[in-house]
């Protein structure tokens, strides 16, 4: 456990007295005791009022240290109430890729005002034209570049004079005069090479970049793929205009998984909190609720067209809820499975149907095991053998259909461009569902005359 760790409510708690007490010098003696993410996060845990009164104490440099470690809506949040001055000011000091975020944030009259009163807008501003989830949207413009001329001796001097600015300076990119790249070296390399020697002939030409307008989650994937700490990003003409950080993509990472497990449990807004306001709530919640009331209904429609079965047996509406729930769960097994590949880019097309084979094998032996259990287990229970037998092979049955559905609803959606989480609990449960009522009811029914002897 780290110091902050058990320290934690010991601190906020001494922040919080110190603040009632207006003994600001302890205040500032806390604050500034921690690291900047801790800080953050005492910021985060005070009263809106308290974080006010500590603003106000901190120094420009301290408050954009700590508005770059809290997340896009925090950062909003505590910057609302500020004026626009001191609010430039703190964005000035901030990294260039978390001010844009801030300023993507605020209102199109705020932006510009802010804008023209800060003292260097030229290093946000190109990072503002690019849409959040995109590689442009994630990168900085905070880099180092060397021209291919640069003598290793020279570079040094300029790594010494301004590599202390910088987030990443353990890369160091070659542009010529256009801006295009051609080329990157680590610092290793830098160092180790004799001082006379140009950077054309110790950099490595075979850069791995990306488009500005490439998706975050495409960045993600090829950071992962060739193991980079910093990942150059260009835009069409094939000029550096930023770099994305390996600290920018474990956010996405952070930011992808939450999308994937918000859709996968039905809800559409993945910035919603518990503490989201009612409406955010409602509007990202419901639709897919009703959705599930609206196919609930259909399974509902099914059963009813059998409703003279139940007056016959009636124990069968004992059952009926275990075949569907069997299949409800298989399939999002399945979905989590396929959603998951898709993601680690481990799917490719030719691999689609060996793997369909696969799984529906596996559904029809999970099936078999399942159903065999079950079955039997009813057998005994309701003194039925027909009745066990039936809710078995509804079991095999739902279980196929769960393979099948769970399988391709994602790729589906994959390949027409969707997001396949979407393929999600509601709607693969509810095809399963359906389904499972409509295989259970109708077999009970051609089986109807033997079920009844042994009742």
């Amino acid at each position: 456990m780290s110091k902050f760790e058990q320290t934690d409510p010991a601190v906020l708690h001494a922040l919080e007295e110190s603040l009632e007490k207006g003994d600001y010098s302890i205040v500032l003696e806390l604050i500034r005791s921690l690291h900047p993410a801790d800080q953050a996060k005492v910021f985060y845990e005070l009263k809106p009022e308290k974080q006010e009164e500590l603003l106000q104490e901190l120094e420009i440099p301290e408050i954009a240290d700590i508005f770059d470690e809290l997340d896009d809506q925090q950062t909003l949040t505590a910057a609302r109430n500020l004026p626009l001055p001191f609010l430039a000011d703190i964005i000035d000091d901030m990294d260039p890729d978390e001010a844009a975020d801030l300023l993507g944030d605020l209102s199109g009259q705020e932006v510009r005002k802010t804008i023209s009163l800060m003292e260097e807008p030229e290093e946000v501003l190109p990072l503002l034209r690019y849409p959040d989830e995109t590689a442009g949207g994630r990168m900085t413009t905070d880099f180092l570049v060397l021209g291919p001329d640069d003598t290793t001796d020279s570079a040094i001097q300029y790594l010494r004079s301004t590599g202390w600015e910088t987030d990443i300076p353990y890369y160091l990119f070659v542009v010529n005069n256009k801006k295009e790249l051609l080329g990157v070296m680590g610092l290793r390399e830098l160092v180790c090479a004799d001082p006379y020697k140009t950077i054309n002939e110790i950099m490595n030409a075979q850069v791995v970049s990306v488009q500005a307008m490439q998706d975050q989650e495409e960045a993600a994937g090829v950071m992962k793929h060739y193991d980079l700490s910093a990942l150059p990003v260009l835009n069409k003409q094939g000029h550096l205009v930023g770099v994305i950080s390996h600290d920018d993509i474990l956010d996405v990472l952070v930011d992808e998984t939450t999308e994937d497990i918000y859709r996968l449990a039905s809800v559409s807004d993945t910035a919603l909190e518990p503490e989201s306001k009612l409406f955010l709530q409602l509007k990202g919640r419901l639709p897919w609720l009703l959705l599930n009331t609206v196919t609930a209904l259909i399974g509902s429609w099914v059963i009813s067209n059998f409703g003279d079965l139940f007056v016959k047996v009636a124990v069968l509406a004992f059952f009926q809820s275990v075949v569907a729930a069997q299949g409800g769960n298989a399939a999002s097994q399945n979905v989590a499975m396929i959603v998951r590949s898709l993601a680690l880019g481990k799917l490719q097309p030719k691999k689609i149907l060996p793997i369909l084979l696969r799984q529906i094998a596996v559904g029809a032996f999970l099936g078999v095991v399942i159903g065999l259990i079950v079955g039997v287990g009813v057998s005994f229970w309701q003194s039925n053998p027909y009745l066990g037998l039936v809710l078995g092979l509804a079991l095999l049955g739902n279980m196929l259909v769960a393979s099948i559905v769970g399988t391709l609803a994602p790729l589906i959606l994959e390949f027409s461009g969707q997001d396949p989480a979407l393929a999600s609990s509601v709607l693969v449960t509810a095809i399963t569902d359906i389904i499972g009522f409509l295989i259970f009811l109708s077999l009970a029914s051609l089986f109807l005359p033997l079920i009844q002897q042994y009742v």
